[in-house]
């Protein structure tokens, strides 16, 4: 065996040493539209510290060394905990420090949710497990609004910017984390269908809870809530780890589902007998009451398809810029140059429209705002989370052989591709919510038409879709049976309008004459003659 046989040559050095905001030209228009250069500014941390080896290494083993349930301790009293690995509270610990969390809803600053969804973005490019936690915390506080009392006990320490894992008192924490509880085994998204009794006690506002949970990820959370059936009809729950006398609430772990996608997060089935709960807002009104969270849930489900997208993006991008085949560069080799180009093109369209529902988060006292993400909301997160499978797929086979081993990271990018499409209402939920929104809340359909009319008489494609979208909502007949086409082209339109305001013309030029019609497929690297592919490819490629 030579000497040069025990030396790799040929292969593209690691992803590292970058910073994750600032090398993302995408990411910082999309947030400039919107805000000043400041709030970008503010994520250089994050963004330094998400591109280094020290963290791609944490995520890695954060997922190799599996959360374990530990339900009796060693004396056999019921404690139904998960341990989890060092690398899990390291992810944690920083996501809460930048203020991941739930830290927007006590800011003052007019962009809050903005940098949040910024940050949330980038640093969920690190792992993408950890960001379930951080993501239901964040959305816990709105909901939580329907009770001042509550709100205003629990808030604090859910926007606290200090990671303080343990079951202890709330009061002895120096922060704390939410969860929910929604479905179950017979009822899935049909909530209404759920089984779990909730029983008032003596005092008022006080109930047991009995029944069970079919999936409760990150159950070793500090708080939850939780739909149940209370004598006037389904209602929504806040249920404490720690009850007030500092006991354990009943909360049995039955055990810990074997998913898909991430292994870092531990995702639980839960048995609740007994288990004490305060009612979060009206009996019979428990949807109601959580649909604040399910839409801020919703907008994560967004944003980290979108980062899925852009962490693959960037691999792929990176390892055609130092892997030579064929008598040179992957990279120059004109296929491949539109393979990553089209990749960038679907990963940017992603990015700016999970940063502009993100701004009308910021600004959700004003009508067009609020019927905006009413109507946009579940336009994208059917579109954008249905895109991300195929898109990572396609970065990953730009690695060849070496994308297909788990080393590469890949292979957990495309295992977790499809959560968030399933998560938060299929997409069948959410085409037939699009629906719903329309037929109900005449100022959605407004809404859309304003946003996507800002881009009007700037490209034809885009105004002939938009007439396209107008004669499927005339054909009421059949809306329900092509809710999913219509909520696509939808989404198309209104990715095509931000792209076309506020991205690299290259960019909107290439997703118009693909997204919008004409003899597009849907496969990836098909972009037509005349389109500026390298111009694309390298606002792509992270620069060290």
């Amino acid at each position: 065996m030579s000497a040069d046989s025990r030396v790799a040559r040929n292969q593209a050095p690691p992803l590292v040493g970058h910073d994750v905001v600032t090398s993302d030209t995408a990411l910082l228009d999309a947030v400039r539209s919107h805000a000043p250069d400041g709030v970008v500014e503010t994520l250089s941390g994050l963004g330094l510290e998400a591109g280094t080896e020290e963290a791609r290494e944490h995520g890695r083993l954060a997922n190799v060394h599996h959360p374990e349930l530990v339900t009796v301790d060693r004396y056999g009293n019921r404690v139904d905990e998960v341990r989890f690995h060092p690398s899990w509270h390291w992810l944690m610990e920083r996501a809460v420090g930048h203020g991941l969390q739930a830290a927007p809803w006590e800011s003052d600053s007019e962009h809050a949710h903005l940098r949040r969804a910024a940050g949330f973005f980038a640093w969920s490019q690190t792992e993408p497990g950890h960001g379930c936690p951080i993501s239901m915390t964040y959305a816990a506080v709105p909901a939580l609004r329907a009770d001042d009392a509550l709100a205003e006990q629990w808030t604090p320490k859910l926007a606290a910017t200090s990671y303080d894992p343990g079951v202890r008192l709330l009061a002895d924490k120096g922060g704390a984390l939410a969860g929910m509880g929604m479905t179950e085994k017979q009822g899935g998204s049909d909530v209404r269908a759920n089984e779990t009794q909730a029983r008032p006690t003596s005092v008022n506002g006080e109930y047991t809870l009995h029944g069970h949970k079919w999936f409760t990820s990150a159950p070793m959370n500090d708080v939850f809530l939780v739909l149940a059936q209370a004598p006037d009809g389904l209602s929504c729950f806040l249920v404490p780890r720690v009850l007030p006398s500092g006991e354990r609430n009943r909360i049995d772990v039955v055990r810990l589902k074997d998913k898909l996608g991430n292994r870092s997060n531990a995702s639980a089935e839960l048995e609740l007998e007994g288990t004490w709960a305060q009612r979060l807002g009206d009996e019979g009104r428990g949807v109601r009451t959580i649909i604040e969270m399910v839409a801020a849930t919703r907008l994560d489900c967004v944003i980290g398809s979108a980062s899925l997208m852009r962490k693959a993006l960037a691999e792929a991008s990176w390892h055609v810029a130092h892997r030579s085949a064929f008598g040179g560069l992957l990279g120059d080799k004109p296929l491949m140059r539109n393979v990553v180009a089209d990749l960038a093109v679907e990963s940017e369209a992603a990015t700016v429209l999970a940063m502009r529902l993100a701004s009308a988060v910021d600004r959700r006292t004003d009508p067009h705002e609020a019927a905006l993400r009413r109507i946009a909301l579940p336009l994208a997160k059917f579109w954008v989370c249905k895109r991300t499978p195929m898109m990572v797929a396609e970065a990953l086979e730009c690695l060849g052989g070496n994308g297909y081993v788990e080393e590469s990271g890949l292979p957990l990018l495309f295992r977790e591709s499809p959560l968030n499409s399933v998560w938060e209402g299929s997409g069948n939920v959410n085409a037939l919510d699009v629906l719903r929104a329309l037929s109900r809340e005449p100022e959605a359909l407004g809404a859309w038409l304003t946003e996507v009319g800002l881009a009007r008489g700037e490209d034809p494609r885009l105004d002939l879709a938009v007439e396209g979208v107008l004669t499927m909502l005339g054909d009421v007949g059949t809306l329900e049976h092509s809710a999913r086409r219509l909520a696509g082209q939808m989404a198309a339109c209104l990715q095509a309008s931000l792209l076309l305001r506020h991205a690299d013309p290259d960019v909107a030029d290439a997703f118009c004459a693909t997204r919008l019609g004409g003899d597009y497929n849907g496969t990836l690297g098909t972009l037509p003659v005349g389109i500026d592919l390298a111009t694309i490819v390298t606002r792509a490629t992270p620069a060290l």
